[in-house]
């Protein structure tokens, strides 16, 4: 499809109001229903902006601003700062501007639920996070995104840090010192090599920089004169955008940074933030370099020879996808545990651009929507739990469908879309990942080549299986176990993490009796853990065993409340390895009743039908985007998005796949 360029405002007003918001926002501090008004109504324009430019876009025209031409003034070294809505832009646009919407009014109803403070900072801060992110999806160069992806980190750090305590300034610091200075500085060398390349090329001072469906012209003529420069720019350039996209082993920043409020790791860390890295691997791949050259250029190593600079990529995500799935197995923590899955499935979308067949490509691009209708249900969910029962982990989540029914019914639906269940979301783009993976086997220049990409489609299976693991153990906890008679354990019945007291137990017995692995009482400590000497959550800012751990032979007090604040210490379904006055949960809520977990008397029984279980701020949300994530999957051909993905994979390799 031929391509034309237009000159077009709309690409900068995208950028531009949610920006403007800030002001209106932050001027309406003393009035939080115009505040939360201005958030929605630059939601909605911002989608209305974005979705007008969809239809050209989708027929080949390409809406263009540009900095120079709007002012006859060069940017920087003779490269434009300038914005242009293509189909790959338009991909990432449409979807965080989309989520966007439901998100305001979510947020509202989370920080009001909880009575956050500084709340105006909070949405201010989201508006602007939220045009950074259009700025990096609709960014014309390397220089434009380079602009745009470090004022996300900077915009969003308030975001991480919000609850102000020790705990959020260390996380806060650390996502700095990862996105901001890492990321950044590894993305600013690959831009100045490749400025350095086109330039030499040309055999001017002029460098292209600009992003073109398929590769940049002049890049691929350099590299044929500077190979080892070349390769080194791809290298730069995939680790720039690999730290926000979690590739290990860069990921650390994003588990710690849920001790942010969930409104927060769900847009910014399921959408936006992640997406974002993403989103930049796929402009490296697809408009960068293209998706010939990491073969037309491959790395020289002893002994085993040629290596296209692909492989050692995919194997990296292949890596993070199945490390981060069995990790995610441990987290007794909820939204720490959606974390590292957030952190494997950033990975299928790093693999399936790495596998460079176009069927593999359209997976990847496919899952940046679907993961995100998924995972932004599972925080979302992860957010209304806590702000109604002040529970944040699995093990205390028995018997809570009776309480928030419509809550952990959306919850079961986005986990068997992150699972991969037909009919689902996720389904549909690892179908076509794993057909990527077959067909790029059998179509291999290398033979190399061909033995890991069938790895690689071993490795989609396998995490795919892990996904069920970590997943499926919330909702058999959640509405297949009682408050009184519960398995505490995340996952499994033998010593891979959780308490062993829980095990085994049954009325009339001694809850240390049985050990998890069904040896002898003695051969463990009792009311201890299974894996580590803490929980398998101590090494985190929140949770238990944050506190330090308990000495050999102690047994750590539990504290536990009911919802007007009386302490319970009859029921032994719910311990906790802390014995403090003040908990502060991981969303910065300080509270001195509940602490978790069911409450005197086990959970109160509410019906879905009544939405009584929330407030409509939360649950409409919640509501709409698991219905994307069934859209998607049902009726995947009427979804826009896998339409958006083939017109992508169309202008880069010349005939689409459907």
């Amino acid at each position: 499809m031929s391509e034309t360029v237009v000159t077009d405002l709309r690409p900068l007003a995208a950028v531009l109001v949610s920006a403007i918001a800030v002001v209106f926002i932050v001027a309406s501090y003393r009035y939080p229903n115009v505040r939360e008004g201005w958030s929605v109504l630059a939601a909605l324009a911002k989608f209305a902006i974005v979705a007008s430019m969809l239809p050209g876009v989708m027929n080949g025209t390409v809406y263009k601003w540009s900095f120079a031409e709007a002012t006859g003034l060069d940017f920087v070294a003779g490269v434009d700062f300038a914005l242009r809505a293509d189909p790959l832009g338009m991909l990432f646009a449409l979807l965080a501007s989309f989520l966007w919407i439901f998100t305001s009014f979510y947020a509202a109803g989370y920080m009001r639920g909880l009575d956050e403070h500084a709340q105006t900072r909070f949405f201010a801060a989201f508006a602007a996070s939220l045009s950074t992110a259009v700025g990096i999806a609709f960014a014309s160069n390397l220089v434009t995104i380079f602009i745009f992806y470090e004022l996300l980190s900077l915009v969003t750090y308030p975001l991480v840090a919000h609850n102000e305590d020790s705990e959020a300034r260390i996380a806060g610091r650390k996502y700095l010192t990862y996105t901001f200075f890492g990321g950044g500085v590894f993305l600013l060398a690959g831009t100045v090599l490749v400025y350095w390349l086109t330039s030499s090329a040309s055999g001017t001072d002029t460098a292209t920089l600009e992003f073109q469906a398929g590769g940049i012209e002049l890049l691929t003529e350099a590299a044929a004169a500077d190979p080892a420069i070349a390769q080194a720019a791809f290298y730069l350039l995939i680790a720039g955008f690999g730290v926000k996209a979690a590739v290990m082993p860069l990921h650390s920043w994003l588990a710690d940074a849920m001790v942010a409020p969930t409104p927060v790791s769900g847009l910014l860390h399921a959408v936006a933030v992640v997406k974002s890295g993403a989103f930049g691997v796929a402009r490296v791949y697809l408009d960068v370099f293209g998706l010939e050259f990491p073969t037309a250029y491959p790395l020289s190593v002893p002994v085993v020879g040629d290596v296209p600079l692909n492989i050692p990529v995919a194997i990296l995500a292949a890596f993070t996808l199945t490390a981060a799935s069995i990790i995610a197995l441990r987290k007794d923590h909820l939204k720490r545990r959606l974390a590292y899955s957030t952190t494997a499935q950033l990975s299928y979308i790093v693999l399936g651009l790495s596998m460079l067949h176009p069927i593999g490509v359209l997976g990847a691009l496919l899952h940046i929507p679907a993961h995100a209708f998924g995972k932004l249900t599972l925080f979302f969910c992860a957010g209304a739990i806590h702000v109604e029962t002040h529970t944040d982990y699995v093990s205390e989540m028995a018997g809570i469908g009776k309480r928030m029914p419509l809550t952990m019914s959306a919850f079961t639906l986005g986990a068997a879309s992150m699972a991969g269940i037909p009919l689902l979301a996720g389904f549909v783009s690892k179908f076509y990942l794993l057909i990527g993976a077959a067909s790029g086997a059998e179509v291999a220049v290398y033979g190399l080549e061909a033995t890991w990409l069938w790895i690689f489609a071993a490795s989609l299976i396998v995490s795919g299986v892990l996904n069920i693991a970590y997943l499926w153990p919330v909702v058999y906890t959640a509405f297949f176990e009682s408050e009184d008679r519960h398995d505490a354990k995340p996952v499994f019945e033998f010593p891979a993490g959780g308490e062993r007291k829980s095990y085994g137990v049954l009325e009339g017995e001694r809850d240390h009796d049985v050990a998890p692995d069904g040896g002898p009482d003695d051969d463990v400590r009792k009311d201890r853990y299974a894996v580590d000497e803490n929980p398998s959550d101590a090494d985190v800012p929140f949770g238990p065993g944050s506190g330090g751990s308990t000495a050999a032979g102690e047994t750590p007090v539990a504290a536990n409340h009911d919802e007007t604040g009386h302490e319970d210490n009859g029921n032994d379904h719910h311990d906790s390895a802390m014995n403090e006055p003040h908990e502060i949960h991981d969303d910065g809520h300080h509270d001195d009743h509940h602490h978790g977990g069911a409450p005197q008397g086990g959970w109160e029984r509410r019906s879905a039908l009544t939405f009584s279980e929330s407030t409509w701020l939360m649950l409409m949300p919640i509501t709409i985007i698991v219905t994307g994530a069934v859209t998607l999957g049902i009726l995947p051909d009427y979804a826009v998005f896998l339409e958006l993905a083939d017109t992508i994979v169309a202008g880069v390799t010349g005939e689409g796949v459907l």
